[in-house]
């Protein structure tokens, strides 16, 4: 017999308490934050949405491994784990260990970017853009039509705009542009999936101009799963299978494992060039370490190489997708706008139809966020403006984002559902009073990555 509930595909072992605020309480934390969630102490939070990075809760296994980390600063057996994951499921030659994400996309553009170069994606992230840009070079986003609609149904809204994509090409020149990036899930544009043909397909232009591409992999399984359910001819696939030909058309990955393998640090860099292989290793050795640990305990190459395994069960994919669903269901039943259809990771709420009344450049994605910390104690993040805004160099008129997002990511077995209807209470009282919402001006900002340190006052 078939239910209808789909239940946590694990038991609770360790819990963690909750330290409950009062909305008063919330008022005050906001301010001394400069009303900025990133600033706020994360004790101070009833249920943190503001990324799925690192702050899952790891496996019974992964606790074990843990145990069994080999701390030897070179050649250490975690690593060698570590690595035969990896070749194992996603094939590449060279596997190179950093410390996140985020320092294997410093290595990889420190050598290959510059200025004067050019690296499309289907749209960048915000440590991958600003990697680029601190190196001088140029971050170009190549989205499909659809992937900014936040209210148009499409099965891979995360899909790279081929057409646009050689175009590109032809007029900067393929001497200009290093590689080319997919990321899987597209996270700037909802947690999209990108389908295995658009993935060929760009393969195919990067092929005809001889131009490597490179996947961002931190959400690779989700991504797989998304493929398995919505694209013909993967139904009867497996997880594993899928990801294999995923990885399969490509010369490289940067990862943050703290994504799905589950940890709560680490990442990766792979790729199958040799000599780029070789800067790569002379990067990580003056930067993160030796080769073999890379900034990571044995400790936590343990915890990743689990994790990577324990990410490919459909069980586990099947509930994931499915609670993010619930979550995005919930709110459209009551009306309230979300970017559809829901990605893997996270729920996205439409700022500029939940608040029509505030202009972007008074950042209503950013109202949005502070409202729901200050009326539950819920810690989401914007995704528009504040991120990715600019000023015109040469006008200094302000440039909008595409799309005014905020992001409720959700942590990996981390909140069951009753915490989820929290969240749902919380978001419909914030929506039912939205018009009283008001817009927000910057008071301080950093030159790169500004969202996370940014201070900002309301405007009366």
């Amino acid at each position: 017999m078939k239910f209808k509930t789909i239940i946590e595909p694990f038991k609770i072992k360790v819990v963690e308490p909750i330290k409950f605020t009062t909305e008063k309480e919330r008022e005050e934390i906001l301010k001394r934050a400069g009303y900025n969630v990133f600033n706020i102490p994360a004790e101070d939070v009833i249920i943190d949405l503001l990324t799925d990075s690192g702050t899952n809760a790891m496996s019974s296994k992964q606790w074990a491994g843990i145990m069994d980390g080999d701390e030897s600063y070179a050649g250490s057996k975690s690593f060698f784990r570590f690595e035969s994951v990896i070749k194992k499921i996603m094939g590449f030659k060279h596997i190179i260990p950093v410390h996140q994400g985020r320092a294997a996309e410093k290595i990889l553009f420190s050598i290959v970017a510059g200025p004067g170069k050019y690296i499309p994606n289907n749209t960048h992230f915000d440590t991958t853009r600003a990697n680029i840009e601190f190196v001088g070079g140029t971050a170009v986003d190549l989205p499909i039509p659809e992937g900014i609609q936040p209210d148009v149904w499409h099965p891979f809204k995360g899909n790279m705009d081929v057409e646009r994509l050689e175009s590109f090409i032809r007029e900067k020149g393929p001497e200009n542009i290093p590689l080319v990036m997919l990321t899987v899930t597209n996270n700037s544009n909802g947690g999209q999936p990108v389908s295995m043909q658009n993935i060929r397909e760009v393969r195919e232009v990067c092929n005809k101009y001889g131009i490597p591409l490179f996947l961002d992999a931190c959400r690779f399984a989700e991504n797989a799963y998304f493929i398995k359910k919505r694209e013909k001819g993967y139904e009867n696939k497996s997880i594993l299978e899928i990801v294999r030909e995923m990885f399969s058309y490509a010369d490289g990955c940067t990862m943050s494992a703290k994504k799905d393998a589950f940890a709560n640090i680490g990442g990766f860099l792979a790729m199958n060039d040799d000599e780029l292989a070789l800067k790569a290793r002379n990067v990580l050795i003056v930067t993160e370490g030796f080769p073999t640990y890379g900034g990571l305990a044995g400790r936590d190459l343990e915890a990743i190489a689990q994790g990577l395994e324990e990410v490919l069960d459909e069980n586990y994919l099947i509930y994931r997708i499915r609670s993010v669903e619930y979550l995005a269901e919930k709110l459209i039943d009551r009306g309230i706008p979300v970017l559809i259809p829901p990605g893997g990771h996270a729920v996205y709420l439409d700022a500029k139809r939940f608040a029509p009344h505030i202009p972007p450049e008074q950042f209503p994605g950013q109202s949005v966020v502070v409202e729901l910390y200050r009326v539950g104690g819920i810690r989401s993040v914007e995704i528009g403006s504040v991120m990715f805004g600019r000023k015109d160099k040469e006008t200094g008129k302000f440039i909008p984002h595409t799309m005014e997002l905020v992001r409720l990511a959700i942590p990996r077995r981390v909140y069951t559902q009753s915490h989820i209807d929290y969240v749902i209470e919380v978001i419909t009282e914030v929506y039912r009073n939205r018009d009283k919402l008001k817009g927000y001006k910057i008071v301080w900002e950093a030159p790169l990555l500004r969202h996370f340190t940014a201070k900002f006052e309301p405007i009366n």
